[in-house]
């Protein structure tokens, strides 16, 4: 066989006619015989073979190889048949075929269009055997693949030299296909037997285990999304499926990331053909729709993006308000629910739609979920109502964010003239279809945890129970123990994450919502804002207790703190989730003292907290979590009796940090005017004002149950600041806090004679007119 390039002539070969491609499943390889071959044929082929096996150059194995396509055409070949031709003429023969085509080396005798053909037939052949689709060789023809593709018969030396480096260095994000995208189409379109082969081996190669991460490197997004642009032969019916599938898997972030600019102009192409289709074609197109999304938040700023959504939203409208069957509005509702992940309500429509897609998406969740014990979901089933719950969240994050259901005067929502009624319509849907969560929930058992769709629908009960808790409450409180012991199930029962981050991407559920992540602390997460609220009340606060949730809550809390402890500088990454643990624990410490005293998992509380705050005070960014964790550990340590033992280390350097904490939130107003939160603290005192009152107070409550604090404030200087921030004016900057201030002041003279002496001492050295602000301070002072 000659080594260097393919040499022959022309009239030792029958001219080539390209066969058709079957296309088979790379996965499921072929049929063990030839299929429709008489016995005479098949001597031919035999005959063929053993020409092929012993040919003595390309010339030989060329003419072999030719006849042998005429007469089965390369998708019917048995899988005994394609490994001779594998081993006869290897990787290597076609792939030589595909760069003299490209270099346009005459040396060869045949037409470039000719040696295409038959270099991307024997591909094509070998590529429905999933043992020879992996091949390196295989594979490195994927680049000159997608040239043809994209651009048809215009081959051109510049892009084979740009496709063969890009091979070589093994970086396939840019190809020559991207070089040259700007060559304008030839006028001659590609032959559809050859643009069947090529795309036969595309999808052999997406078939492999980690195909489509194959086909990004090598620049097939980029490429197949021009090859539709351009129309180019098949590149409707088998170049966008295949996209779809690509943009479906794992490497569509990354897809979006690489080609933006390119997947929006098929996005914009492929949404207009959509929209310009029937209502009927539509229902049948619309989930053809989804791949093509970008993922949320991904060009969120786009003018493009904004304009094709809106587009599609006005095309799916008639489909909402139409009479559907349940297969089309399960469509539909799945589009619309990825459509409110990219801009929410902005674009949707008037406020009577939006009511109107709620309210269908609420009836849709009643339907399924409604049903006797036992019942199955079918996947189907799941899929669309995994999309209804995400409509239902949207519209609880609007529906529920200026206001409750106690108060609907006082709801706005980001769906522009919703009226009172219409903000009761909707609250009164997703109430309702809450409820058909809640029975659905009540039939599970355990061993159905691992369930992704469980997780979807505890996720989206969660979510409601986030923004509304006085509705349905008696079913709710029934419901606890399911709850607890399901988010306790995922969050200490190993990791089950990837799994449900798989489903959930299949479901096209974004993983942006709340935490960003679906690891086996998610469906805790998810449950972290109703326990705060529930905690808060009677009723609820004794089912928790019972279910044992403040050491669920401990064990939280302490592992997201040993996360955060080793973060620093610009990587340190506020986690609202541990702010919210510390609430419902805090609502627990402040309402039940007996169980705080004797429940073992608040003295490791303790400990964690104590370890916790030093550390917190040098990261600025976690302020919240210091303000909550300083508060939280004040209201445990109040609650304990006078010692004689001496004081732990630990525990000292805790206060130590209190007081340093709290005195950093207040700085000198000018001249007699009152005190000013500080810029450090100014940002966040919408959150953490109230946490700063509150840890007074509670240190009030520690000076007067542990005696020695008081030593400790008088060794750190912290009156003389506080006073000395103060000012002549002695007030704070709002009545809460300087309420909040006298009540520590008063204790602290109160329990220690020293100190009010320094307090004394303190208040000759600024006007008098510092008592006025603290009047209860002043009696203390005078008795």
């Amino acid at each position: 066989m000659a080594e260097n390039g393919c040499h022959l002539n022309p009239e030792e070969v029958p001219t080539p006619q390209h066969p058709p491609s079957t296309e088979p499943n790379a996965a499921e390889g072929s049929s063990s015989e030839p299929s429709g071959l008489s016995p005479s044929q098949r001597e031919v082929l035999e005959r063929c073979l053993h020409a092929l096996t012993h040919a003595k150059n390309d010339s030989h194995i060329l003419a072999a190889l030719l006849l042998i396509t005429r007469l089965c055409p390369p998708g019917q070949l048995d899988t005994g048949t394609l490994h001779q031709i594998f081993e006869a003429v290897g990787f290597n023969l076609p792939a030589r075929l595909l760069v003299t085509a490209f270099r346009g080396d005459d040396s060869s005798g045949l037409p470039p269009e000719e040696l295409i053909s038959l270099g991307t037939a024997l591909l094509a052949a070998l590529s429905t055997d999933a043992s020879m689709v992996a091949h390196p060789q295989l594979l490195s023809t994927v680049p000159l693949i997608l040239s043809i593709l994209e651009n048809g018969p215009n081959w051109t030396e510049k892009q084979t030299k740009t496709l063969g480096n890009e091979d070589q260095s093994g970086s396939g994000s840019q190809t020559g296909s991207a070089t040259d995208s700007q060559t304008p189409s030839s006028t001659s379109a590609l032959d559809e037997a050859l643009a069947c082969d090529c795309y036969q081996v595309l999808n052999a190669v997406c078939a492999l285990p980690q195909g489509p991460e194959q086909l990004l490197t090598r620049g097939a997004v980029l490429a197949l999304c021009r090859a539709v642009i351009k129309k180019q032969t098949l590149s409707h019916e088998k170049g966008l499926p295949l996209l779809g599938h690509l943009l479906s898997s794992s490497i569509r972030p990354r897809a979006w990331a690489k080609h933006s600019s390119d997947l929006l102009l098929l996005l914009q192409n492929v949404s207009q053909n959509f929209c310009q289709v029937s209502d009927q074609d539509r229902l049948e197109i619309c989930s053809q729709i989804l791949p093509f999304l970008p993922p949320p938040g991904v060009e969120s700023e786009s003018l493009v993006l904004k304009e094709i959504v809106g587009n599609l939203w006005a095309s799916l409208r008639p489909l909402v308000q139409g009479k559907l069957s349940q297969e089309h509005l399960g469509s539909v509702l799945v589009v619309s629910a990825c459509l409110l992940d990219l801009y929410g309500w902005e674009s949707t429509g008037p406020p009577k739609f939006c009511c109107l897609l709620v309210n269908r998406a609420c009836v849709e969740v009643r339907m399924g979920l409604e049903e006797p014990p036992g019942t199955e979901i079918s996947p189907q089933l799941q899929h669309i109502l995994t999309a209804c719950y995400r409509i239902m969240e949207a519209a609880m994050e609007q529906a529920c964010s200026q206001g409750t259901v106690s108060n609907p005067a006082q709801i706005q929502t980001a769906i522009t003239g919703l009226s009172l009624q219409q903000s009761r319509q909707v609250l009164g849907a997703l109430e309702e279809a809450s409820s058909a969560e809640i029975y659905y929930l009540k039939q599970v058992e355990q061993t159905s945890y691992d369930d992704p769709f469980l997780f979807a629908t505890f996720r989206s009960l969660c979510a409601w129970l986030a923004e509304e808790t006085s509705c349905l409450k008696e079913e709710v409180v029934d419901l606890l123990p399911v709850l607890v012991s399901y988010a306790k199930s995922h969050f200490k029962g190993g990791e089950k994450g990837k799994g449900l981050a798989d489903w959930m991407s299949k479901m096209s559920i974004s993983s942006s919502s709340q935490d960003g992540t679906w690891s086996r602390e998610a469906a805790l997460r998810y449950l972290l804002p109703s326990l705060c609220h529930l905690s808060a009340e009677d009723g609820p606060r004794r089912v928790l207790l019972s279910l044992d949730t403040p050491a669920l809550l401990v064990d939280f809390l302490s592992k997201g703190w040993a996360s955060l402890r080793g973060q620093s500088g610009k990587t340190v990454t506020r986690d609202p989730s541990l702010e919210t643990a510390c609430s419902a624990l805090l609502n627990f410490a402040i309402t039940e003292p007996e169980r705080v005293r004797n429940d073992p998992c608040f003295v490791a509380l303790e400990s964690m907290l104590s370890e916790a705050l030093p550390v917190l005070l040098h990261k600025p960014r976690l302020l919240v979590l210091a303000a909550n964790c300083c508060t939280l550990g004040l209201m445990i340590a109040r609650l304990k009796s006078t010692s004689t033992d001496p004081v732990e280390l630990g525990q000292r350097r805790f206060f130590s940090s209190v007081l340093s904490f709290l005195l950093s939130a207040v700085q000198s107003g000018q001249a007699s005017k009152p005190a000013r939160i500080s810029a450090l603290w100014e940002e966040h005192w919408e959150e953490a004002g109230e946490l700063w009152r509150l840890s007074l107070q509670a240190l009030g409550g520690c000076v007067r149950a542990q005696p020695w604090i008081t030593t400790l404030i008088r060794d750190e200087g912290w009156l003389q600041n506080i006073f000395t921030l103060l000012g002549s004016s002695g007030r704070l900057p709002d009545q809460p806090s300087q309420d909040a201030l006298e009540e520590v002041l008063c204790a602290i003279a109160k329990q220690c004679p020293l100190c009010r002496k320094d307090i004394i001492e303190l208040l000759k050295s600024v006007s008098c007119e510092s008592l006025q602000g603290l009047p209860q301070l002043s009696r203390i002072l005078v008795e």
